[in-house]
């Protein structure tokens, strides 16, 4: 019984591909940031255009509102870094190629340069407005996958389900909660050994090595800190019984959102599902 196990716990993440063309967006790792400034500067181009066709065909005395338009879409699309980036660029822009004299950065008209200020301040206002209703939506958002992804653990737990699937869907729900890769790992013959995984997770020597002290001490290791430098992985013990020894590990280096401020809290309640779970599985294996 027991060999049958560790095999079924092994073939678990053989095939990783598979499963994580199956689990959710939350799981997978944003976009590159410098996207989002690329973005925005074809925004104001954008913007330029459409401004140098309104200038030709109508008097616009507000011309330079044209430019708040790529500030808003770049706060609401990318945050703050972007919105900033389009905010100097579109004054830049609109003084270059709509305020005397043209094609200098100059401000010879003092009602020219009260639209150039102007535009700097709603700029500044609407960015600000915009990216703090991102940041919130971003958030709410962030929540709601954690919360669907602790039930879909708590769903496979009360059908009672195999030590291996809980196991695998653990790793999985770590993988959505942090949107990034994530790793079980289970003792066998004194070694550790990867027991399922998300997000495309592979652990290094140095994170094998950090999670087998983690295991040995009872203690949590962050990744990046001596004595594990080299380590990118997060690593949690997990309590269970002798029969399932467990390591999880979250990789949260790299993040494009940064490392989130508490992460022991969403561990310790999957560890907690972990431990119950093969404390209750325990007996039937015995059995």
């Amino acid at each position: 019984m027991r060999n049958t196990s560790e095999t079924s716990m092994t073939t678990s993440i053989a095939a990783p591909s598979q499963r994580d063309s199956r689990e959710p967006m939350g799981a997978r790792a944003p976009s590159h940031p410098a996207i989002g400034y690329a973005a925005s500067v074809a925004l104001v181009a954008a913007a330029a255009i459409i401004a140098f066709v309104v200038d030709h065909i109508v008097t616009a005395p507000n011309l330079s509102l044209v430019f708040v338009v790529p500030v808003i879409l770049s706060a609401v699309a990318f945050g703050w870094g972007p919105s900033l980036v389009s905010s100097l660029l579109s004054a830049a822009v609109f003084d270059f190629f709509f305020i005397q004299p043209l094609y200098t950065l100059q401000v010879a008209n003092p009602t020219d340069l009260w639209a150039l200020g102007l535009l700097l301040v709603v700029a500044a206002i609407t960015s600000t407005v915009a990216t703090e209703s991102r940041r919130r939506a971003l958030a709410a958002g962030r929540a709601a996958e954690q919360a669907e992804a602790l039930h879909t653990l708590a769903h496979a737990i009360i059908k009672s389900e195999s030590p291996e699937v809980v196991i695998r869907a653990a790793a999985q729900a770590l993988g959505r909660i942090f949107a990034a890769p994530a790793v079980i790992l289970s003792e066998s013959g004194g070694a550790l050994a990867p027991a399922a995984a998300s997000g495309g997770a592979s652990p290094s020597p140095a994170d094998m090595e950090a999670a087998q002290w983690s295991l040995a001490n009872g203690k949590p290791t962050r990744a990046e800190t001596y004595p594990f430098d080299q380590a990118a992985f997060d690593f949690w013990p997990v309590m269970a019984p002798a029969s399932h020894r467990l390591v999880i590990g979250v990789r949260l280096t790299g993040a494009a959102e940064g490392r989130p401020a508490d992460p022991d809290r969403h561990v310790e309640l999957v560890a907690g599902y972990l431990t119950a779970a093969l404390a209750a599985a325990a007996p039937r294996s015995a059995v």
